[in-house]
């Protein structure tokens, strides 16, 4: 009853898919960059790096003009053919190639872009960035947002924090009249979603067998003046951090 309630209430607040920050936000410059610091590529210069959860390749391709290697993985189909396509128009292919299986090689860097609140399972990811990573490699990682964020629902906030008001049941159902892929819970949209917390992901990391050597949750800015450890699930905009195989 109060599923069906909530799901005639999306449908007159947001009958079509909501509009969403465009990508163009990194138009004119890296979102490496802007995410990881401009140091990223001094990080890489001249190293074997992983792309996990590398998307359409966009950071995978740039990574390839400092990098010894790239690799980039990722778990969609679609955007591994338009990643190697990607690589193939910029002439980087020799250096930077994709799969959906990680090789049987190992790292020095492994990149992680607005990935760790879509795993199905980050602990075993850490696990298994662990076994890529040759001693003294890293894993420099940002994401968001986190469950907590105003849109931290990402489709499913239809208004701030409406992934909080509604339940799944009518959030996946109010789903299904504009995506048809038969999706029953969060975690089996395309990408999945898996309602990562900053206070969870710190959890895990600290009981993974990498070290974390550094966490900042980076706030919103409308929301800077009120931003702390007590409020950050709420206030944080992204997540960026490092760790390390000893």
């Amino acid at each position: 009853m109060l599923a069906s309630l909530q799901y005639r209430v999306l449908r007159r607040i947001a009958p079509s898919e909501p509009a969403r920050t465009s990508s163009s936000v990194y138009a004119d410059r890296s979102k490496l960059a802007a995410l990881l610091g401009p140091a990223i590529f001094d990080h890489c210069r001249g190293r074997d790096v992983l792309d996990f959860g590398c998307g359409d390749g966009l950071e995978a391709v740039e990574l390839a003009s400092v990098a010894h290697s790239v690799f980039g993985l990722d778990i969609v189909p679609r955007v591994i053919d338009q990643a190697r396509e990607r690589a193939v128009a910029a002439h980087v292919d020799n250096v930077c190639t994709f799969g959906f299986e990680p090789p049987a090689a190992v790292f020095d860097v492994i990149i992680s872009l607005d990935a760790f609140e879509h795993f199905a399972d980050p602990a075993t990811v850490l696990v298994a960035m662990h076994r890529m990573l040759r001693t003294g490699g890293r894993v420099l990682a940002s994401f968001g947002p986190t469950w907590y964020h105003p849109f931290g629902g990402h489709l499913f906030s239809v208004f701030p924090w409406a992934h909080l008001v509604f339940g799944e049941a009518a959030l996946i159902r109010w789903r299904s009249g504009i995506r048809s892929d038969g999706a029953t819970r969060f975690s089996e949209v395309e990408g999945g979603l898996n309602r990562m917390t900053i206070a969870r992901f710190e959890r895990i990391a600290r009981q993974s067998p990498l070290d974390l050597v550094h966490l900042e949750a980076v706030p919103i800015r409308r929301l800077e003046r009120v931003h702390s450890r007590a409020t950050r699930e709420f206030t944080t905009s992204i997540v960026r951090c490092e760790l390390v195989r000893q």
